[in-house]
């Protein structure tokens, strides 16, 4: 077996960054990317480039080949994650790069699934393709955390958003939405949305502020998630905006077994996707709304309020990346904290949690922490 080289490294690399593009468009399936790669003239070029398609259509092997046609035979591909092997709602891509006389294959992680996990390797090592497994594993398992867990766990990736003032609030009683966060957060918050299949928010956050929660960085409209709202009692009103806009953008809304049928059927009529679970007299488990979703094929998940959703979140261990936003501004008396039962200091400080970036949004400071061991 061919060790892989420093060649390798940047096409892998390469074929990350493209992955990360599909980043909440493909769900339930990875994001996954594939370089063809072949010599000619001296240097190796890309002559192939595929990401995974929407549900149902072209994996990105396929992608790929289809752009580098007859230049695929001989050639190495590239691909972030193992190829598939079984026949779903498309043929399997280890079939397709054998039958494309592809020479080498370079995969980044195998299939977390321990029932598909090395199916594909070995398909494409039973055809007589070279093949290197673990190129950049830790970024890989990074880019895959969301479908792993999906996989292993029966859950998504869960993704929690705080913006805080500098004296530690999320907003002031009585005063709905406080705008915290200056522009350049707000477009990284964005930006952030696009790259989670959806977004989560509670009833009280849904009632005070009637959010939009879209992605309305200019061009990306179209990448805005599923909008799911935990609404135990259904009190969503039918004239918010989350409604008024559920045709365009899907909504959700997690209620308990009890909520009024006849306000369910009204938001049902209207276009939302109401999602019956059982629910306690203090609300909904975080544990059962990650079940249900994750039952719909949501891998990536970005939590952005309120309080007492993201304390229930922590309290009950699952949230895997945190990122908190401080705004350069001071709310002062009538500040509503931003944790409910927790103090966020403590949060920060929990060894369960390690620092990976921390900086600037401009004049908003930011420090973001994934799980150890994620």
């Amino acid at each position: 077996m061919t060790v892989p080289s420093d060649l390798d490294q940047r096409f892998m690399a390469a074929a990350k960054r493209l992955a990360r593009r599909g980043l909440g468009r493909v769900w339930p399936n990875p994001s996954v990317a594939a370089l063809i790669v072949r010599e000619e003239g001296g240097r190796a070029i890309v002559v192939g480039r595929g990401v995974t398609s929407r549900p149902g259509m072209a994996h990105a092997e396929v992608n790929a080949l289809r752009e580098a046609g007859d230049k695929a035979r001989g050639a190495t591909c590239y691909v972030t994650l193992e190829p598939c092997s079984h026949y779903g709602r498309t043929p399997p891509c280890a079939k397709a790069l054998t039958e494309a006389g592809v020479k080498r294959v370079v995969v980044g992680m195998a299939d977390p699934n321990p029932r598909v996990s090395g199916r594909g390797i070995a398909m494409l090592r039973e055809a007589g393709i070279e093949v290197s497994v673990g190129l950049l594993e830790n970024d890989m398992q990074a880019l895959y955390r969301g479908f792993t867990l999906r996989q292993l766990k029966q859950r998504p990736q869960v993704f929690l958003k705080l913006a805080v003032s500098e004296d530690g609030f999320i907003g002031r009683d009585g005063e709905g939405q406080v705008k915290i966060s200056g522009p350049l957060s707000m477009r990284k918050v964005h930006g952030f949305r696009a790259a989670c299949d959806a977004i989560l928010v509670g009833s009280g956050t849904a009632l005070a502020d009637d959010p939009q929660l879209t992605c309305r960085l200019p061009g990306l409209a179209g990448r805005s998630p599923v909008r799911v709202i935990v609404d135990r009692c259904a009190r969503l009103p039918l004239e918010s905006k989350l409604v008024r806009t559920c045709v365009d953008v899907p909504v959700w809304l997690v209620c308990g077994n009890g909520a009024d049928p006849d306000k369910l059927e009204l938001l049902a009529a209207a276009g939302v996707n109401v999602i019956r679970v059982p629910a306690m007299e203090d609300g909904i488990k975080p544990s059962v709304i990650l079940s249900a979703l994750a039952t719909r094929g949501i891998t990536r998940l970005m939590v952005e309020g309120g309080a007492r959703l993201a304390s229930s979140f922590l309290a009950a261990d699952l949230v895997d990346d945190l990122c908190v936003v401080t705004g350069n501004i001071v709310i002062g008396a009538g500040g509503i904290p931003a944790l409910h039962g927790l103090v966020l200091a403590d949060v920060l400080k929990d060894p369960k949690f390690e620092r990976v970036d921390a900086g600037y949004f401009g004049l908003d400071r930011y420090i973001y922490l994934r799980r150890r061991g994620a």
